[in-house]
């Protein structure tokens, strides 16, 4: 199972027997069994069929619509899944609650302990670099998780966590002509490009996970409610950020996959944005990522990343239903 990503602008998306095709005029650019989609990714314009269309809804996969840039624009897949007492115990529970609380320090632990884990290893392999100081902020911002009171002093140890880890990201980096800058979007620098695109491409991805378990994608904890925002989407997508996207755009950059020859800077903003031969790579890059395996540590047995999204989802779930006592984020070492 996998995504099918279309980069080429005015394509043809079109269904024939089991499987769905890609062409620009006559020619054939992709040919895929539909049995092992999860999901479809449209850069740019395209067109679809009313069989492809119909196919894809039946069979539950999403059809996601991005800017040529990579910015999110929308989203086709079939209704929320009738599990009505998932989205009941999800609204129950909302506000300053000690379960919100609860699942807020969930996500906030598993994000900060995977950013360590990341800092620890590369300090391990790599001498020559100083990671011990923002080892110690993330850890200390960790230990507080579990007296803090509300949901805006977590924000605040989740914030001073990203701050340390964020402040030394260019450690991390060994290749020539990479430079990491604060967070900001839009990106006038590739790192802060791939991470605002890797970043997207995720919450797609967790978004989808949440829907078929039967959330309100709509309500969160962590983020702020705000219309039109995906609110559970950003909350759990916290914890694979450093796992999924930060792994891959470092694996690109070290392994001189994407070089600096891969992005492009708009004259007038400076704006900095993937070529499409890069966007091509990094795609590959992620889905393979997406793919891979390993041994969750709470079911005991090896998954992938893409099967994570929903077993984590399921796991909230659970714990929001009262089924399970605590919800485990999914920390990896």
């Amino acid at each position: 199972m996998g995504s099918l990503y279309i980069t080429q602008d005015d394509v043809f998306i079109g269904k024939t027997d089991e499987r769905l095709y890609v062409k620009s005029k006559e020619r054939k650019l992709q040919d895929v069994p539909l049995i092992h989609l999860d999901g479809v990714v449209v850069f740019g314009r395209a067109t679809i069929s009313p069989a492809a269309l119909a196919e894809l809804l039946q069979r539950k996969i999403p059809l996601i619509f991005l800017t040529e840039q990579g910015k999110y624009l929308g989203k086709l897949e079939p209704a929320l899944t009738k599990n009505i007492f998932v989205r009941n115990a999800q609204w129950k529970v909302a506000g300053e609650t000690p379960q919100a609380i609860h699942v807020v320090q969930g996500f906030i632990r598993g994000k900060l302990k995977n950013y360590r884990s990341s800092l620890s290893q590369t300090q391990r392999e790599h001498s020559e670099v100083n990671l011990v100081g923002a080892i110690a902020q993330i850890d200390r911002a960790i230990a507080k998780l579990d007296q803090a009171q509300n949901i805006d002093s977590l924000r605040g140890l989740e914030g001073a966590g990203s701050a340390a880890y964020f402040g030394v990201f260019n450690q991390l980096i060994r290749a020539e002509g990479f430079i990491f800058k604060p967070r900001h979007r839009p990106a006038t620098d590739p790192v802060n490009s791939l991470m605002n695109f890797g970043y997207t491409l995720l919450r797609d991805n967790v978004e989808s996970a949440i829907n078929i378990v039967g959330f309100d994608p709509y309500l969160g904890y962590l983020h702020v409610q705000r219309y039109g925002r995906i609110g559970l989407a950003f909350d759990l997508m916290e914890e694979f950020r450093p796992l999924v996207v930060d792994n891959t755009i470092l694996n690109a950059i070290n392994r001189r996959i994407l070089t600096p020859n891969d992005f492009t800077v708009e004259p007038l903003s400076n704006v900095v944005r993937l070529s499409e031969a890069g966007k091509k790579q990094f795609l590959t890059l992620f889905e393979k990522k997406k793919q891979s395996k390993f041994k969750h540590p709470v079911l005991g047995r090896q998954c992938t990343y893409q099967e994570a999204f929903e077993i984590q989802a399921r796991l909230l779930a659970k714990y929001l239903m009262g089924e399970i006592d605590k919800y485990p984020p999914l920390v990896l070492r």
